[in-house]
């Protein structure tokens, strides 16, 4: 049985707050990862079509043997894909590759500002959704202006904003933001590509509860109130960084872990990229 809490979306569906991403992680391998998360105890994966390993992901649920509804699946459309037809034809394909019958998250990957067509895109979100065929709708990498326009234009709010966000680009203002409309703050690059592994303040404080750097970030994150997706190819990491249900961290660990901010992204800018 799953150890994991759940958050409840503005829509009503609970989405447990610990999943698997599976960025860069080869179709290939991609079935033996998962089915190696889902023996550990994680029920939420988030997968993207441009990461080219829905099938994988679709063929260790197939054999997982596990009940569809203790499952939590999340996909994206990804940039070329914007547009409304467009949208609805790469929904398709990635509800086919995944082998489902619906999905349980579906997310435009970026706001995409140089394209212009993310309202276009909701739109067919939403119809995604009157139609049952996912159970909710949200966005990744958007700021503050689209997140705006989409409120003015459109009849359903996004459920969740997944962004990049770690203890150096806590997104403080976008995280209030996200709480005062109702939506849930997911993180990618939860523990900044790895680049704070070996930071001094993080093994400090992992030291005082026996635990890594990188359970300390992903426990921070939890207590923040984050959905967070750590992502790893090794079975024993995938195990590690579930293994964060156990301790607390307390309000001076909350505060020296506050400290680390840089501003510093492992990804793209979302007002540039897409």
């Amino acid at each position: 049985m799953s150890t994991v809490p759940s958050i409840t979306l503005d829509n009503g569906v609970e989405i447990p707050q610990l999943g698997l991403g599976v960025w860069q992680v080869e179709d290939e391998i991609v079935t033996d990862v998962v089915t190696s998360a889902f023996e550990t105890g994680y029920r939420h994966i988030d997968t993207a079509a441009i990461y080219g390993n829905e099938r994988g992901v679709g063929r260790a649920i197939a054999a997982s043997g596990l009940a569809r509804d203790d499952l939590f699946i999340t996909t994206k459309v990804w940039n070329n894909d914007q547009g409304y037809d467009s949208t609805l034809k790469a929904f398709d394909t990635s509800l086919s590759k995944l082998g489902l019958e619906y999905v349980d998250l579906y997310l435009i990957h970026w706001q995409s500002l140089q394209r212009d067509l993310y309202i276009e895109t909701w739109k067919a979100f939403e119809q995604l959704y009157a139609d049952k065929r996912v159970r909710a709708i949200g966005v990744s990498n958007f700021h503050e202006p689209a997140l705006r326009r989409i409120f003015e234009e459109s009849t359903i709010r996004p459920t969740v904003n997944q962004i990049e966000l770690h203890p150096a680009l806590p997104q403080d203002d976008l995280r209030a933001f996200n709480a005062e409309n109702d939506i849930i703050t997911e993180a990618w690059s939860p523990l900044a590509s790895g680049e704070l592994l070996d930071n001094a303040a993080l093994k400090t404080i992992g030291a005082k509860y026996a635990k890594s750097p990188a359970q300390v970030m992903i426990r921070w994150h939890l207590q923040l109130g984050n959905v967070v997706i750590p992502k790893s190819k090794t079975p024993s990491r995938i195990q590690e960084n579930y293994e964060v249900f156990d301790f607390q961290l307390d309000n001076d660990d909350m505060a020296t872990i506050a400290d680390l901010e840089t501003g510093t992204r492992t990804g793209g800018d979302p007002d540039i990229f897409g």
